[in-house]
């Protein structure tokens, strides 16, 4: 398992959500080409990035600070936030590895599976953001998780293996940015139920005994912001989670 690091990007500066609501946001004075490098310097191959700006506006809006972080750090990125069309995944695509695209796997599936058919798994990374009812049903949440949906994470999981889905990115929104610990069931569950796909867990990692217990289940990666941030692992604690260290 990888742990991926994670950067939040709102008005150009890193921040943290608490379960993405914009009103309860942390602010690190930090810049993000540094942090970007610095975790270049820990082993890291990977970066997860946010456009949280883009996310509220519908449209990219932190691209060339993102083109910055790459070429400063060499990780490969992947991106998402306001990634809306066909044209914004383009541009996307033009500075980072990966796309992800959340609410419109939910709302517009005929596009999202002709973007996977024509871009492939490899580049195209889903996002599918979760609230897991009293009944242990994970339903899909969309618009920056403002609104619920009656799609469960199954019925969109199923309904992209036929356009070749390689990848998924999913949050348990109430964990996320509240350090409680990751949803290991959850994952669980997906990796056993689609072996084919590469889940990357995202919410609530704490500390290294977090990663490991996802790193048990079989997770293709673990992405983590707040817990890197507030320094709540330690170098040597992710090291055997980051390949290039």
């Amino acid at each position: 398992m990888e742990l991926i690091p994670a950067i939040d990007l709102r008005d150009g500066r890193c921040v943290r959500l608490l379960r993405g609501d914009f009103d309860r946001e942390t602010r690190y004075e930090l810049d993000p080409v540094e942090l970007a490098t610095r975790y270049r310097d820990l082993g890291a191959r990977w970066l997860h990035v946010v456009d949280l700006d883009g996310a509220k506006r519908g449209e990219s809006q932190n691209l060339a600070l993102v083109e910055r972080m790459r070429a400063a750090s060499g990780l490969k990125i992947q991106l998402g936030g306001g990634l809306r069309s066909r044209a914004d995944l383009l541009r996307a695509l033009a500075i980072a590895d990966r796309a992800v695209v959340g609410s419109l796997a939910v709302t517009e599936p005929p596009t999202v599976g002709a973007w996977l058919d024509e871009l492939g798994g490899e580049r195209l990374t889903l996002a599918l953001d979760v609230r897991v009812g009293a009944d242990g049903t994970a339903a899909v949440a969309t618009h920056g998780w403002t609104r619920s949906s009656a799609v469960t994470l199954a019925e969109a999981v199923e309904r992209y293996l036929a356009h070749g889905l390689r990848r998924v990115l999913c949050t348990d929104i109430e964990r996320d940015g509240a350090l409680t610990g990751p949803n290991v069931e959850l994952y669980a569950e997906c990796v056993r139920r689609w072996p084919e796909v590469a889940f990357l867990a995202s919410g609530g990692v704490r500390d290294a005994r977090d990663l490991a217990a996802l790193a048990h289940v079989g997770v293709a990666g673990a992405v983590s912001g707040k817990a890197l941030l507030e320094g709540k692992l330690a170098p040597q604690e992710m090291k055997p989670f980051l390949p290039a260290a």
